[in-house]
């Protein structure tokens, strides 16, 4: 586990929220309003073995229906639970609970996917130096939550978006002319920005390490040229001043091997590309005692 649990701030989950509501709600909830608006509980239950993550947005759709709702949450953000965990309790009027609930639910079951798919793949190459790395490929709208979730999983998150990381790609640097041409722009121009840059072949590495860059990613290298980028990189004159990213090619099957190479990163666009969410239910009423551990 990364450790690094801060969600995006209330402005963004209380954003995120309003949207999910107005879709979900619309005009109103015409079936709960046949419900007596009467005080209930609920209680929440993880159905598979899960890491959870969205605890805030969870709490921030009951909320913005019922503000004296209230939550009692028996597991952390970026707990490991197992199948028939009871979550948390809820106590709140009625209507808000199952108006508020499948909004709830979407982003807790979402995000929480987003952080077991996130562990499985940190799990896969512990014990090596590589760290896990997401990418820009995120749900519309969602990115700051997802890019949360993959720290809850224990990865860390590359670029946020398009500002705040220079990233010189394969189009960029045919628009300058060169590799060089584009490092001496970006550099110029974004003095203070961490410079990213890909690279397709060896020469290209060389090149980009003798310029200078704060991060190399090596795309879709095959084993062999894999390991000789680490080599070049690790070796004199360079010794190892500019990490190496490998991205492109990369699945649980292949993990383990790529990192056991020596690479320092790996991005991986399916940890938020590649959503499955975690089955999650909420029912009214006290959780039976075979589900109360």
């Amino acid at each position: 586990m990364s450790g690094d649990f801060a969600p995006p701030s209330r402005e963004v989950v209380d954003a995120d929220v309003a949207r999910a509501l107005a879709e979900d709600v619309g005009s109103g909830d015409v079936t709960a309003a046949l419900l007596p608006d009467t005080a209930d509980s609920a209680y929440l239950l993880c159905k598979e073995d899960a890491v959870i993550a969205g605890r805030p947005w969870f709490d921030a759709c009951h909320r913005a229906l019922d503000p004296q709702v209230r939550i009692d949450w028996r597991v952390q953000e970026g707990d490991r639970v197992k199948a028939g965990t009871v979550l948390a309790i809820l106590a709140g009027r009625a209507r808000a609970l199952v108006t508020a609930e499948r909004s709830a639910l979407n982003f807790l079951q979402t995000l929480s996917g987003t952080a077991t798919t996130t562990a499985i793949y940190v799990d896969a190459v512990r014990g090596t130096k590589a760290k896990i790395l997401d990418t820009r490929k995120t749900i519309p709208g969602l990115r700051q939550a997802q890019k949360y979730a993959v720290r809850c999983g224990g990865g860390n998150n590359h670029r946020i978006g398009l500002f705040d990381t220079v990233m010189l790609k394969e189009n960029h640097v045919r628009a300058a002319g060169s590799l060089t041409a584009a490092i001496r722009v970006a550099r110029a121009m974004q003095p203070s920005l961490p410079l990213v840059v890909e690279v397709e072949t060896l020469a290209q590495l060389e090149e980009a390490l003798k310029e200078g860059c704060d991060r190399v990613l090596i795309d879709d290298f095959d084993a062999s040229a894999r390991r000789e980028a680490v080599r070049i990189a690790a070796g004199p004159p360079f010794n190892s001043a500019i990490s190496l990213e490998v991205s492109g090619g990369v699945d649980l099957a292949t993990l383990r091997a790529i990192a056991e190479d020596g690479v320092d990163y790996i991005s991986i666009g399916a940890l938020t590309k590649h959503v499955r969410a975690i089955d999650l239910s909420m029912k009214l009423g006290p959780p039976p005692n075979l589900f109360s551990h």
